[in-house]
């Protein structure tokens, strides 16, 4: 168990080399290893040093940043130099070291970014696990805007990663520092924030320099490696959301056999701004998947189903989950598995646990009135009818199926009706 535990802290050296060329044609990128200074323990000397390690503590790893070239294919000009974020984090970005950084933790920033670069207009925070995000929410502050992508999932944001889009505040660093995280990245930190951080010996701090420039990287795509077990590699260029505005999106039409089906409810504002909210998150999520929105706060995240109607019940059942947990974590002040327990041990009445349960049913877990946002067409009508069992007053995904008119139909057949919207784009991420 010692040596498990040890291989944990230890920062896994790397064959890797310093630079690496790539050769597009006649075109040539330049890239640069990226390392770290620390004090060896041991001797006492300063050692330049890489990823911790890769997925695993048994995975040698590196990160390189873009240093030169411009590629250039067709008439797409992608990511040019100088424009790095996570990859070009130096020793002095990094306000406190904590543990050394690993492959998980800087992929977890970079998850935050690609959601935070769409929502740029308003304070917005990102809390990411395993590169997937377990809350976002935007607020009118750097603080509100915490506290709810926390509480969206405080379970899952153990140990994760949290991504500020304005400067960390002294109220964000009090509410953030009450938790366990393994990083923090924003664009600035105030004056005493550093301070209260500390506290976190572990802790990760990460001063991302071109947050307040996100916005821009919107229109850059980059060029997105896959390698095969055979050594083969396949190259694709990112995708760029097309949804910037609630002006964006598609009306819900369908055609079947010479018979025109549309929504009879149109969407007010504020279901439009949580479809539009909810479709800049899952640019960051992996599929298939299934979210859902309210207020601008995530309230049920699915992720990397097989299948769009199951991963719309386990959305559905994460947001009444989550929901229970908050309300046991506001009311009793502790997490709900342990009001379960001491339920169980005799130490509180049942009555506790039936009052939150009536709570989460009465609310269906958060869902009434959500929005419903899915990265591809329901093939069938099925996965829209989940949502729409379960309260939702809004809809939207790419369109596009052969079936669409069924989900239409659903949408018209519920009472209350549900409005829905296409975006006549995809969002897979895999």
């Amino acid at each position: 168990m010692a040596n498990i535990k040890k291989m944990y802290k230890t920062i896994l050296g790397d064959n890797f080399p310093e630079t690496m060329t790539i050769q597009f044609g006649e075109q040539t990128l330049m890239y640069r290893k990226r390392t770290w200074q620390i004090k060896n323990t041991d001797t006492n000397e300063i050692d330049d040093k890489g990823l911790r390690y890769g997925e695993n503590p048994d995975q040698p790893a590196a990160m390189y940043e873009l240093i030169n070239g411009n590629l250039v294919l067709g008439d797409v000009t992608y990511i040019e130099p100088k424009k790095g974020l996570v990859s070009a984090l130096s020793t002095t970005d990094l306000l406190q070291f904590g543990k050394h950084p690993g492959k998980i933790n800087l992929t977890d920033i970079d998850s935050g970014l690609n959601i935070l670069r769409n929502m740029m207009d308003q304070p917005a925070v990102a809390v990411l696990k395993h590169n997937n995000p377990s809350g976002v929410a935007v607020g009118t502050t750097a603080a509100e805007a915490f506290e709810k992508a926390f509480m969206a999932d405080r379970l899952a944001a153990m140990g994760g990663a949290v991504v500020f889009n304005r400067p960390m505040n002294i109220e964000a660093a009090e509410l953030f520092s009450q938790n366990y995280f393994e990083v923090v990245a924003a664009p600035e930190f105030e004056d005493g924030v550093l301070e209260i951080l500390a506290q976190r010996k572990n802790l990760r701090v990460a001063l991302i320099r071109q947050i307040e420039n996100l916005a821009e990287y919107v229109n850059y795509p980059f060029v997105d490696f896959k390698s095969l077990i055979d050594g083969g590699i396949i190259v694709q260029q990112s995708q760029l959301n097309k949804i910037q505005t609630t002006a964006d999106f598609l009306p819900a039409l369908s055609k079947r056999k010479g018979l025109e089906y549309a929504i009879d409810r149109k969407p007010t504002k504020a279901e439009l701004d949580d479809m539009l909210f909810g479709w800049k998150i899952m640019q960051g999520v992996t599929s298939n998947s299934v979210i859902y929105v309210k207020d601008g706060i995530t309230i049920g995240i699915g992720t990397g189903e097989q299948d769009r109607v199951g991963v719309a019940k386990i959305a559905v059942t994460k947001a009444r989950e989550k929901y229970a947990d908050g309300l046991c974590y506001r009311e009793h002040g502790i997490p709900l598995y342990m009001l379960d327990l001491e339920i169980k041990s005799g130490k509180r009445p049942a009555v506790d646990r039936e009052a939150i349960q009536a709570a989460v049913d009465a609310a269906k877990g958060g869902l009434i009135g959500s929005a419903m946002i899915s990265d591809a067409f329901f093939p069938f009508r099925d996965g829209a009818d989940v949502g729409i069992e379960n309260g939702v007053s809004s809809i939207c995904h790419p369109g596009g199926s052969l079936r669409d008119f069924e989900s239409i139909q659903a949408c018209n057949e519920a009472d209350p009706k549900v409005t829905m919207v296409f975006t006549g784009q995809r969002s897979f991420r895999h």
